[in-house]
């Protein structure tokens, strides 16, 4: 009797179940949650008044040939720094492997653009690499050498690959510490050489899986490539909206980064679609790591320090470079205050998204409703969508709710109504919710799925109604996955920049808008203590991953 099941042949209790308010409270939130996808749908199809036919003769051919380029790029570096890595410290026992193992996850908590902007400053003319240089071999000018320029196509793939490539390299870790010795045994029968091309082939849906992170991550990203002058779709829509404040063109503009994902996301379900990877044997036994001589393990940490001396230690070591000279601190009043609306509006993000993502599972898990169940799927695709491209449709969308609104207020009051989302930070607030509950969802959803069924069954059995066992269990049991979930919503909302530069209130900073906007008057230095706090912010994530993976 316990079996959700049952109610599907009772169509008054089917009824009944669907109309209860926790039922109601799940179609609503997600309702709310997929708004802004269909708004960013309505403005595309709208009339962009010619400016559309303009922009495909013109710059949207170059927007997308970049934009290609730029991902081809990072992904080939992102995967020889992700694989490499990844291989080492699950195949081999070295010297400070554990250590190595956790700073390889690093690079994760610098944004692309501080790391753009810190390069730019160590690599550039009047930096201290081509300073050196000039005193070593004693060069005058820069006519008496060459030196590869850092703001350009070739430069914002190294740099953006720096920081991107550890959602191989975990997603790859893990994959091949799985794999069962009985495949390797068999390859070293047949092939000794094949090893590795057999932990590739059985790690490759995970290694695919961070590479689709990566380039929706280069898709993206606003900050390097404007500060690195390469034009993108991304750049592409600020450019129109805000320069030619045409919304229209902006969308359809968007539609083009769009069609990048579905197509990315189209090729790897059609490459593994009849693939199966799996033990037939009763018990995986994971292969040991081989433990090396002191020769090989230094090999190894030569290899593995690389991406993390480019990802993490050379823009950290930059920026506190500039705070140990006291170049950081003249602006320090404007800077508390963008401290307190960053971690202001984080925790308000965070604190919803768990509490949408929370109502959202556990309804539909317990209520066991299919058609709610892929609602809240769809509603936790905002991650998918690029901030630039998301920030069209939660405008369009509230909007029409604040229109709503008036028409309701000024029925009933006969009062001017100023507007509830647009112009302030309920916007701001919204748009990240929208954008960010994909992880939310992810973290409950795990916290759910290893839980026995038998726990709310055994609630309703001693008499408490589905409100009073989600009440009672539910912080008790997913405590864990709530501050997980959590904990990464904040830092996502954080370091934040496309969604927040186009959506914030007049005169509103946070610690991202901060960093850039003074980056941008090419004022690096004052920006390092903001950057520096953005970056450390992001080690809780990076030391709960690690922690999680080592169980």
């Amino acid at each position: 009797m316990l079996d959700g099941n049952y109610l599907s042949w009772n169509p008054k209790r089917l009824v009944h179940s669907c109309l209860n308010p926790w039922s109601i409270t799940t179609l609503l939130f997600a309702l709310i949650l997929i708004g802004p996808f269909v708004s960013l749908i309505i403005v595309a199809s709208g009339d962009s008044e010619g400016l559309w036919t303009h922009l495909m003769q013109t710059v949207a051919p170059r927007y997308a040939l970049n934009t290609l380029t730029l991902m081809v790029g990072v992904g080939i570096i992102s995967l020889f720094f992700g694989i490499i890595t990844a291989w080492v410290v699950a195949r081999f026992e070295f010297r400070y492997a554990k250590i190595i193992e956790w700073a390889l996850l690093l690079p994760a908590t610098v944004p692309a653009y501080i790391i753009a902007y810190t390069y730019t400053d160590f690599l550039e003319y009047a930096g201290p690499v081509q300073e050196f240089l000039r005193n070593i071999f004693g060069w005058t000018s820069a006519r008496d050498y060459w030196f590869p320029e850092i703001r350009s196509m070739g430069g914002a793939m190294l740099v953006m690959s720096s920081v991107l490539y550890p959602y191989i390299y975990l997603l790859a870790r893990t994959a091949f510490r799985q794999t069962s010795r009985s495949y390797i045994e068999i390859a070293k029968i047949q092939k000794p050489s094949a090893t590795i091309l057999i932990d590739l082939a059985l790690a490759r849906p995970a290694i695919i899986a961070g590479l689709a992170l990566v380039l929706m991550e280069v898709l993206s990203d606003f900050g390097t490539v404007e500060f690195f002058a390469v034009e993108t779709l991304t750049l592409g829509i600020f450019n129109i909206w805000l320069g030619m404040n045409n919304l229209a063109a902006a969308a359809q503009i968007a539609g083009i980064a769009f069609i990048f994902i579905l197509s990315l996301l189209m090729i790897e379900r059609g490459a593994r679609k009849r693939q199966r990877f799996y033990d037939s044997s009763q018990k995986n036994d994971p292969v040991s790591p081989e433990v090396l001589s002191t020769g090989k393990s230094v090999l190894c940490i030569f290899i593995c320090a690389v991406p993390i001396v480019l990802g993490f230690i050379i823009p950290v070591g930059v920026l506190f470079n500039f705070v140990i000279r006291g170049l950081a601190t003249s602006n320090l009043e404007t800077l508390i205050i963008a401290s307190i609306n960053s971690v202001t509006l984080a925790f308000f993000v965070s604190f919803i998204v768990i509490g949408l993502a929370s109502t959202m599972v556990i309804t539909t898990t317990y209520k066991k409703q299919p058609f709610l169940g892929w609602l809240s799927i769809i509603s936790s695709l905002g991650y998918a969508f690029p901030g630039a491209i998301l920030a069209i449709g939660v405008v369009s969308f509230a909007g029409r709710i604040d229109d709503i609104i008036e028409k309701i207020q000024e029925n009933i009051t006969s009062t001017t109504f100023n507007g509830f989302l647009i112009g302030g930070t309920g916007l701001l607030i919204m748009a990240c919710v929208v954008r960010f509950q994909a992880v939310g969802h992810g973290a409950i959803i795990a916290g759910v799925s290893r839980l026995s069924p038998n726990i709310f069954g055994a609630s309703f059995l001693l008499g408490h109604g589905f409100s009073r066992t989600v009440f009672k269990l539910s912080p008790a049991l997913l405590s864990k996955s709530m501050l997980a979930g959590g904990l990464l919503v904040f830092v996502d909302t954080m370091k934040e920049l496309p969604m927040t530069l186009l959506l914030r209130p007049f005169n509103f900073e946070t610690l991202a808008t901060f960093v850039y906007q003074l980056a941008k008057d090419e004022l690096l230095e004052e920006s390092a203590l903001a950057a520096i706090i953005i970056i450390f912010v992001g080690l809780g994530p990076i030391i709960l991953l690690n922690k999680y993976q080592r169980k």
